[in-house]
């Protein structure tokens, strides 16, 4: 397995950007237990039949935006034969030989496939990726031109092998999807708003999942499985399996904290979407993944992103005259493109991020 080729300098991340050995592990990280919603289907009934219950998930929820960025959450309602198939599904599919694993090799036409020349912040990432669409098409922006209206199609590709390999990424696709629409109804009672504020975002939602195989690294001391970033889109649904190897930037003191896996748990990560449309009441948070030399690592992220045509800016909701908009307004699916251009062309320049978009206070 793992057909990253030699070790060479593309690999090798800036001093200040390497892994310091034993970093420590984040103590006290938000551990909400979903029990109370995990298998109902409307949040606004149980609210209704069992107000204490929902009061205390939104007060943790928010909690958890507020102050860290990210959380994990238990009893969840994706069933676990589900999140062990998809995990047999992509460990089968990335040890295949790699002439077989180019036949659905993503590129600048074909955006959704398997890929192993990912670069995060300019540097290339230790792994392998194979990346789906949760609508089939896609429906996008054609180009970053703001004044083109065109619109173009993402398609799915999938293998010949692993049998049932689409089967089994659609059926835990639907189970994560119900998952991540009832988070978004906890966080918008979180800032106040209706349970189904943020629903409209969704209709034609630009969301994918991610399998991501880390190989072992030779020198798991000068690169990482990704580089330090912060994702771009409302939401990250994570399942990871036992190895172990993502970091969370502590916001106290900028130090990289390990977090360990809860078995059956999923991590939450707030995107820049969110700290846009909270105007920052909920941030993102920045993270990356270290590798190690013995062990292979699997992930699983499912990215939430709204329609291409959102207009992301601050919630009007959230605005008053105390509260001003920190952000000026940007289209996603145009900011969609411009960052997916980026996959395939190394830049001499950070590429295009909200910060672009910040109002000076």
């Amino acid at each position: 397995m793992g057909d990253l080729g030699e070790f060479d300098s593309s690999f090798i991340q800036a001093l200040e950007h390497r892994p310091k050995p034993n970093a420590s592990e984040a103590q006290g990280i938000p551990l909400i237990d979903l029990s109370p919603i995990s298998y109902h289907e409307d949040i606004e009934r149980i609210s209704e039949t069992d107000p204490a219950s929902i009061e205390e998930l939104v007060k943790q929820v928010g909690s958890a935006c507020r102050n860290w960025g990210f959380f994990q959450v238990i009893n969840h309602g994706v069933p676990l034969d589900r999140r062990q198939r998809i995990k047999a599904a992509a460990r089968e599919f990335f040890s295949q030989s790699l002439e077989e694993k180019r036949k659905v090799r993503r590129d600048e036409v074909k955006i959704m496939g398997y890929y192993d020349k990912e670069h995060t912040k300019n540097v290339r990432d230790w792994k392998e990726v194979f990346d789906f669409g949760v609508e089939d098409p896609t429906l996008v922006a054609a180009s970053p031109d703001p004044d083109d209206d065109r619109v173009a199609y993402w398609n799915n590709q999938w293998p010949e092998y692993p049998p049932k390999f689409r089967e089994t990424c659609e059926e835990y696709t639907r189970d994560v999807v119900k998952l991540v629409m009832k988070l978004m109804e906890l966080i918008a009672l979180s800032l106040g708003l209706p349970a189904k504020r943020f629903h409209e975002y969704f209709k034609d939602q630009t969301s994918n999942i991610r399998l991501n195989y880390y190989p072992p690294c030779p020198s798991p001391d000068l690169a990482l499985g990704v580089g330090r970033h912060r994702d771009n889109g409302v939401l990250t649904v994570l399942a990871q399996d036992e190895v172990g190897g993502l970091q969370v930037k502590r916001r106290t003191d900028g130090e990289w904290i390990g977090v360990k896996p809860t078995p059956d748990a999923f991590i939450i990560n707030v995107g820049d979407i969110m700290q846009v449309w909270t105007n920052e009441a909920y941030r993102s948070a920045e993270h990356r993944v270290v590798v190690n030399s013995v062990k292979e690592r699997l992930s699983i992220p499912f990215f939430l992103n709204p329609a291409h045509y959102t207009e992301v800016k601050p919630l009007e909701d959230l605005i008053d005259e105390e509260h001003r908009p920190k952000y000026r307004p940007y289209v996603w699916g145009k900011f969609q493109v411009i960052r997916k251009r980026s996959n395939f062309i190394k830049l001499n320049v950070n590429n295009i991020q909200i910060d672009d978009f910040r109002i000076a206070d």
